[in-house]
């Protein structure tokens, strides 16, 4: 089982419950999934960029990426509908909580400069975490790459408010810049 798995039931929910003063475990937010999206614009000049993200995206996420397409044609950008445009993986389970160990405790420390990500949520309890470089993920080799790119991860929760989401996400660990301890 995984560590980050664990963590929830043993530290993280009863933190949540005792915090917000539920009644019952079922109306603690919990991490339903975290999507990583990566958009390769350059991808309408050179279609192998689109295979190479998507590489990428399987290593660091450790189960197989998806290459996402346009939905409709945009002449500005020499975009025709269909054709594929990023890529993008879905983690649920153990895999995400797996994901979400190495993100808090390997990669976000090898972010140069590093003060801590933002608290801003969507206003439903999900949370999109940008991140410029993927070279902060150990999966990638520094030689291997032939361009940086950066990509959204996207924390969906259960949580009815941002105030839960934060929280939850507050418990896990996520380094958050000035995070407000209750």
């Amino acid at each position: 089982m995984p560590t980050y798995k664990v963590k929830y039931q043993e530290q993280v929910l009863p933190a949540l419950m005792k915090e917000f003063g539920f009644k019952s475990v079922m109306q603690a937010p919990k991490l339903e999934k975290i999507v990583i999206n990566q958009g390769v614009g350059a991808a309408t000049a050179d279609k192998k960029l689109v295979d190479i993200a998507v590489n990428e995206l399987s290593m660091i996420a450790g189960q197989k990426a998806v290459a996402t397409v346009s939905k409709k044609d945009i002449s500005n950008f020499k975009l025709r509908k269909k054709m594929p445009i990023g890529a993008r993986v879905t983690l649920r389970g153990e895999r995400m909580y797996e994901f979400l160990d190495r993100l808090i405790s390997v990669a976000l420390p090898r972010i140069r400069d590093f003060q801590g990500i933002h608290a801003k949520l969507d206003g439903r309890g999900n949370y999109t975490l940008g991140i410029t470089e993927q070279i902060i993920f150990p999966e990638i080799a520094m030689d291997k790459i032939n361009k940086i790119s950066g990509m959204n991860i996207t924390f969906v929760t259960t949580a009815t408010t941002d105030e839960e989401g934060y929280a939850l996400l507050r418990e896990f660990g996520m380094p958050f810049k000035n995070a407000k301890k209750k």
